[in-house]
């Protein structure tokens, strides 16, 4: 009897889950036929761009895909990308995958670049529109995006009139990161002028940024297969912890210079304070939020 009633209880239990499962996938979008397991893995290659084109353009222009256990939207059209993201479905897509790369190198999500939807992001974004990146202080590093290009231009112009070949990704490349490090920390690695700094600093600086981004966009097979982080897929973790401890080194080290400068009585004009700069006076008065570790996930 106790038996039959446990299998009475189950067989309930399966049929409503069922049930409820099934009226809720009727109001998601199609969704091409898969495979156990992997889900639609099996139908991408590359490029992926093409290859989603391919299956949109076979299935519909919204497509519900499975790429292993996590669930993916597919959309590939204007309209229903502003669908997505005005009227009232900004916020219902605002958050960010929780991906292996984003626990490790966002502080266990609580960088604005991974954190979820809520008040810290919230949080993180005000700072961000008010204190360090205003209107009025965008406007005052001009003179830094005027003389960087200036610059490059003058360095084009030398290759130029010798008739050399240019490798303009890496000359875009230098352009962007030397006008960054200006802005967030007042130096430069690349060209010539009186905030360029050690070669050797920048080679290992252009190396960490180079390795964020692959890694930033590589694909981690344990964040489709979770089971896999518990098995011994520890090679791309390994990866991503060495280069979170390269950062972080170099971006407290870009903390203590211009903490050193203050210390030493070093005055800078409000309109020329660096993104650092604003984020130790900040410290100075909330020192339990702005803490060192804060700001290093900030400024990165």
């Amino acid at each position: 009897m106790e038996i039959f009633f446990y299998f009475i209880f189950f067989l309930s239990f399966f049929l409503l889950y069922s049930f409820f499962l099934l009226k809720k996938m009727r109001n998601l979008p199609p969704s091409p036929p898969s495979l156990p397991v992997i889900g639609h893995l099996h139908l991408l290659k590359k490029p992926l761009h093409r290859s989603l084109a391919n299956i949109t353009d076979k299935y519909g222009p919204v497509l519900y895909l499975w790429f292993g256990f996590r669930p993916v939207l597919v959309v590939s059209t204007p309209s229903a990308v502003e669908d997505c993201f005005t009227k009232n479905n900004d916020i219902v897509f605002a958050n960010r995958p929780r991906l292996l790369v984003g626990k490790l190198g966002g502080d266990d999500y609580t960088t604005m670049a991974w954190a979820p939807y809520g008040p810290n992001w919230r949080n993180l974004r005000r700072i961000s529109a008010i204190e360090v990146l205003s209107a009025n202080r965008v406007q005052s590093y001009s003179d830094i995006r005027f003389d960087e290009v200036r610059s490059m231009v003058k360095r084009l112009s030398g290759h130029g009139s010798k008739y050399r070949m240019v490798e303009m990704k890496s000359m875009f490349f230098e352009l962007t990161l030397n006008i960054m490090m200006r802005m967030i920390a007042g130096k430069k690695y690349y060209g010539e002028g009186e905030h360029m700094k050690d070669l050797e600093e920048a080679r290992e600086f252009q190396e960490i940024v180079e390795d964020t981004f692959t890694l930033s966009g590589a694909s981690n097979i344990g964040d489709f297969f979770p089971l896999l982080n518990w098995i011994g897929v520890r090679s791309f973790k390994e990866r991503v912890m060495s280069v979170i401890g390269k950062k972080d080194k170099a971006m407290q080290e870009l903390i203590e210079e211009r903490r050193s400068l203050r210390r030493n009585g070093f005055k800078v004009e409000e309109k020329k304070k660096t993104v650092i700069d604003v984020l130790l006076s900040l410290q100075e008065t909330e020192p339990d939020y702005y803490t060192d570790k804060m700001i290093r996930g900030f400024i990165w």
